[in-house]
């Protein structure tokens, strides 16, 4: 007996249950991400109104990505219907591109895997942030406004129009840094967005053309002075003539040494020095003054330049920036170790930018790494301040939870026209409702659950054949099974060192 026929034979187009990650899963994304929430919703998605941060610790499997899928649906929701206060969402899940560049940038012994994260800094995850959030904007600028993954984040020329100068420069001037769009050379994906927000910088040519100018009056004296080209030989015209282009290439040193200092303190992004000097030319000498370039291991010029991004945003439409915090345990130099989770995620435990104003985090962390909660000092708590995070110590869920989870992926995979089904209807009359939600209590989480009910589906139909099938999972299959799928979890949590 084929699993399909099991299914078919309760009107169930595709096994419901195959799929265990909510990135990938078509169904999840189809038909449930509206559906069962958990029972900590509220607190976890908060109000976009007044976003706040939330802390999430939950195993592997509990419904972390689900979440986050969970909470883009409802902001994308939430800015469709409030095109004036939206939240500019961020997805800092994909680690490895920030860690490369970070690691290339350590040197000796402090390269090895094992040290690298513990060279990660407050500031490194803000620079991240800041490319993230710069690149992404960017992007919709330079595409006519338009986002084609979410058009709740949509930008009018009305709304650009609404920058001022000194707004348009602070956003050039972090695209500058931190726009991290590949597909593009860097000078051209600058040009293309200043050319969108229309910004003009006429007054950095004042200086090269009064070098040129000066070394030109100086040549034309001597020239008529000397009554002809003889003049122009003589070393002091020379020396006066070249002394005029002084400025300019005492200007273009300081550019180049702070372009050095930016590409050394920003470590998560790979700058060309002499490329970034070049963009820094192109604004007017006076506007780059007083400019807090991160140029220092210190969290206060990222604080600057977040604030600059927030009152752009601000004038576009955003009010509020929302960061998701996913995937921490998949970078491959993570590889799954706690400790280096850890090394990674601390450095974000830090109230003033957690509560920062207009800027939420929804942190979606491994439940290993909670555990090293209990062991940091009062100094910590003080930083952290994790009393005021929202903070979930175990992202549980219920049987009941779990068992309504079952139902609405069933329900989203039957056909139209066929009768009402839902799990039960899988399980013999002699398995009551209480003993299959305590089934699923064991389970802990949906991954697991998700895989149980495969693997009960697999034992229950390999028992039969095709001439003679049996439309209800009896109770001595699933008591074998459970048995067995609950003694590799337990080796699985041991492991891992969950439990």
């Amino acid at each position: 007996m084929k699993v399909h026929q099991f299914l078919d034979h309760f009107g169930v187009t595709e096994n419901p249950f195959a799929e265990e990650d909510a990135q990938s899963d078509r169904v999840f994304q189809s038909h449930c991400l509206k559906g069962v929430h958990h029972a900590a919703w509220d607190k976890i998605y908060g109000n976009p109104a007044t976003p706040a941060t939330s802390v999430v610790f939950g195993e592997q499997g509990a419904g972390k990505t689900a979440l986050r899928l969970q909470i883009i649906d409802k902001l994308s929701e939430y800015n469709s219907q409030n095109p004036t206060n939206r939240s500019f969402v961020l997805q800092y899940d994909d680690f490895n591109p920030f860690l490369d560049c970070f690691r290339e940038r350590l040197s000796g012994s402090r390269r090895k895997p094992e040290k690298a994260l513990q060279n990660w800094k407050l500031w490194d995850h803000m620079d991240a942030i800041l490319s993230l959030a710069v690149t992404r904007l960017s992007d919709i600028i330079r595409n006519d406004g338009s986002d084609p993954k979410d058009p709740s984040s949509k930008i009018t020329p009305d709304q650009l129009d609404q920058l001022t100068r000194p707004q348009k420069r602070d956003l050039l001037l972090l695209a500058t840094i931190y726009d991290q769009n590949r597909s593009l050379a860097p000078l051209t994906r600058w040009a293309q967005l200043r050319a969108k927000v229309g910004f003009n910088s006429w007054g950095r040519w004042l200086m090269p053309l009064a070098s040129l100018a000066g070394s030109a009056a100086i040549l034309g004296f001597s020239y008529w002075k000397a009554g002809g080209i003889s003049g122009l030989g003589n070393k002091w015209t020379i020396g006066l003539a070249l002394a005029c282009w002084l400025p300019l290439l005492w200007y273009q040193l300081r550019l180049l040494w702070g372009a050095w200092r930016i590409s050394r303190q920003v470590r998560i992004v790979d700058h060309q020095v002499q490329t970034l000097r070049s963009l820094l030319s192109k604004f007017n000498a006076s506007e780059l003054l007083g400019q807090p370039l991160p140029r220092g291991s210190r969290g206060d010029d990222r604080y600057e330049m977040i604030i600059k991004l927030q009152a752009v945003l601000k004038t576009l439409g955003f009010s509020s920036l929302v960061v998701l915090v996913d995937r921490v345990d998949e970078p491959h130099l993570i590889n799954g170790s706690p400790e280096r989770m850890r090394d990674l995620i601390w450095p974000l435990f830090d109230n003033k930018f957690l509560k920062h104003p207009g800027l939420a985090f929804k942190l979606l962390l491994p439940a290993v790494v909670s555990g090293f909660l209990s062991k940091e000092e009062k100094e910590f708590y003080e930083r952290s301040r994790l009393d005021k995070q929202n903070l979930i110590r175990d992202l549980s869920w219920s049987g009941q939870s779990l068992y309504d989870i079952a139902n609405d992926r069933v329900k989203a995979c039957k056909k139209l026209t066929d009768k009402p089904v839902s799990i039960r209807d899988f399980f013999a009359p002699t398995i009551t409702d209480v003993e299959l939600i305590n089934v699923f209590e064991r389970l802990r989480a949906p991954r697991h659950l998700f895989k149980f009910l495969y693997r009960v589906l697999v034992d229950h139909c390999s028992k039969y054949t095709d001439d003679k099938p049996n439309w209800a999972i009896q109770p001595e299959t699933l008591q074998a099974t459970l048995a067995l799928f609950m003694r590799d979890l337990d080796s699985i949590d041991r492991k891992i060192g969950i439990g």
